[in-house]
Parts: structure tokens; C-alpha cells; sequence
């Protein structure tokens, strides 16, 4: 524990500099009219949207930093990136989750190189000698990483509810934190999110692919992949799922997830969200302080094929093990559209 808490002192330190900035910044922010929450809206100067709401009814903070991208935007060759992706976001950085980077890292450049060969490679020998690398060299790379850490740093500052979920078009990253660890929590995420480590990655892809199995057998999963396949057979809510292909998970690419992370883990596409007991006059300088660092980059683009009209209703069956039910989608403009409100309230 001590050594933990020397890494997060040694952190604080490290971005010390980039406090005179954040004092002397002002700071400006939207509203809502009428909003009963109060939340203050801010832009920081890469275009890191920051949503702030006092609630003082324990010295506690809410806290969540969300990324827009999701499985709409997995490259087709590697479906459940997105999924997996968040999984790995767990494993450190080249600051924490190791006992030396620089050996662990030839390791693991190593290992991405390999599994790329091996997602190209048809012959099914050659493929389970080159897989037989992988797995020994993961071995290897295994003995210099930590497991659990970043959880452990969480521990150590308090917070509770650690978690991660990701759908079609958002990924989410959960802590709810004493309000004293703000600057902590500030600290480790912005690392976090600078420089991730595909560490663990062959032992990873053996929990997500559990999990992929276990969606086999689910109803309400199934039934849902169904109604959005026959909603948006153009679009990837229809024609992907956020678990992926199992024929995919078998050839990941460490190399995809990679670019994944640089085109869409950027600050302009991303959102910081504090709601909880604290002044927002100051946590604005420190969320600045931390993530004012993070680079934006200009996004892709993302075109929609439209969808011809639904002329009749279409029907599909699923079959399980669990009781009969009914489920019914209709398809609209969007969440943008006049009709948002409506459905929303019904």
C-alpha cells in the first residue's frame, strides 16, 4: 500500500507544474434554464466537454468519463473492439501495472506483431505454432506486469463502484470517490487515458470471450440483436453487436485497438462528469490541470447509409430457455429529432 501511495505522490508532483496555469485560467460555463440539477457546463481549451451538479449529501463524488464511440464504430474485420478495448483500460500504463516497462514493452510490441501474423496465417499449423508464441511470450511478458493495480489505486483513494460499460454508441468509466480525492482521481485517469497498456491482453481475451459465451444463451440479448438487425440492416446497430463475432475474438488485433484508441480516445470527443459534494469552482482547475493535457485530434467521419422505410411490420423468433415475451421496436429520426421527447415520455 505505502509504494502505491508513493506512486500517486509521485504523480502529483510530476504535474505540479500546471498549477500556476490553472489558477490564473477563468473559467467559463453553460447552464440550462430551469435545469433542478443545477449543472454547470464547461469547454476546456482541447474541447473536453466538463458537466458539474452539487450534491451535498455525503462528502462524495459520482464520478464517470465517457468516450463517444461504441461498437457502431468497430472496424468490421475486428468486431467487440470497442467492448474489448474497455476491458484493457483496466491494465495500466507504462507509470503503473509494471515492474519494468521497458522489458515489458519489447514483450508486448512482440506479441502485437505476432498475433498479426497469425490473423493473416490460414494454414491451421502454422496458425497453432505461431499461437504457441503468443502464448509464451505472454508467459513471459505476465511476469513483469502487476495485476489489479489500477483497481489497488482506486482502493487507495477510497473510491467504491469501480466499473466500465460500453454500448452501440458510448463507452463509460465509472468511480464514486471520497471528495477529498478529486486531484487523485484526476491524476490516475488522465494517465489512464494518455497512455494505455495492452497489457494481459491473451489472459483478457480469454474473460471477453467468456463473456461472449455466456450472451449465447441469454434471451433478452438475442432478442434485441434480432429487433436491431431487422431495424438497421444498413447501419452497424443491425449489423454488429457489441460483444463481437466469435470468429473475430479468436483473431484480434492488438494493432486495430491501438488505432482505435488514438482516433477516438481524443478530448473532443470525450466528456468528464462530476456529480456529488464539491466547490466546481474548484475541481474545474483541477480536471483542467489533468485532462487539459490530453491532445484533440480531428474525428473521423462517420456516414450513415439510410434505411428504406418499413412498409409492414417484420417479425423474428428467438428461440431459449427462458419464458416467452414480446418484444417491440420502432425506428425513428433520432435522439436529435422533435419526436425524442415524445417517445421519451411515453
Amino acid at each position: 500500500m505505502k509504494q502505491l501511495l508513493k506512486k500517486i505522490q509521485l504523480l502529483l508532483f510530476a504535474a505540479a507544474i500546471f498549477t500556476a496555469h490553472a489558477i490564473a485560467q477563468q473559467y467559463n460555463y453553460e447552464i440550462v434554464p430551469n435545469d433542478p440539477m443545477g449543472v454547470r457546463i464547461y469547454t476546456l481549451d482541447n474541447d473536453l466537454k466538463v458537466y458539474m451538479s452539487v450534491i451535498k449529501d455525503e462528502p462524495r463524488i459520482q464520478t464517470f468519463v465517457a468516450v463517444r464511440v461504441g461498437s457502431k464504430n468497430d472496424p468490421k474485420e475486428t468486431t467487440g473492439l470497442a467492448h474489448y478495448f474497455e476491458h484493457m483500460m483496466f491494465k495500466g500504463t507504462p507509470d503503473f501495472g509494471t515492474l519494468n516497462w521497458e522489458k515489458e514493452k519489447e514483450l508486448i510490441d512482440t506479441i502485437e506483431q505476432l498475433f498479426e501474423v497469425y490473423r493473416n496465417e490460414t494454414d491451421s499449423l502454422k496458425r497453432a505454432a505461431i499461437y504457441h508464441q503468443i502464448d509464451s511470450i505472454s508467459f513471459e511478458a505476465s511476469k513483469l506486469a502487476i495485476p489489479n493495480e489500477y483497481d489497488k489505486l482506486m482502493t487507495a483513494i477510497g473510491s467504491t463502484g469501480t466499473n466500465a460499460a460500453t454500448s452501440n454508441d458510448y463507452t463509460i468509466y465509472i468511480e464514486n470517490i471520497p471528495s477529498n480525492q478529486l486531484e487523485n482521481w484526476a491524476m490516475i485517469q488522465a494517465n489512464r487515458f494518455s497512455h494505455p497498456v495492452l497489457r494481459l491482453f491473451h489472459t483478457e481475451l480469454e474473460t471477453v470471450y467468456e463473456e461472449k459465451n455466456m450472451s449465447l444463451t441469454n434471451d433478452g440479448r438475442k432478442a434485441n440483436e434480432a429487433l436491431l438487425r431487422g431495424l438497421f440492416p444498413n447501419h452497424p446497430y443491425g449489423q454488429q453487436t457489441t460483444l463481437g463475432e466469435a470468429e473475430h475474438l479468436k483473431n484480434p488485433s492488438m494493432k486495430n485497438i491501438r488505432e482505435f484508441f488514438d482516433k477516438y480516445y481524443v478530448p473532443n470527443n470525450m466528456a468528464v462528469i462530476l456529480a456529488g459534494d464539491f466547490n466546481p469552482d474548484e475541481a474545474i482547475k483541477v480536471i483542467d490541470q489533468y485532462f487539459g493535457t490530453l491532445k484533440a485530434k480531428p474525428l473521423p467521419d462517420f456516414n450513415i447509409v439510410p434505411e428504406e422505410p418499413i412498409s409492414q411490420p417484420k417479425e423474428y423468433e428467438v428461440v431459449g430457455l427462458e419464458a416467452e415475451n414480446v418484444t417491440i421496436g420502432f425506428r425513428f429520426a433520432g435522439a436529435i429529432s422533435a419526436d425524442a421527447d415524445m417517445l421519451t415520455l411515453i
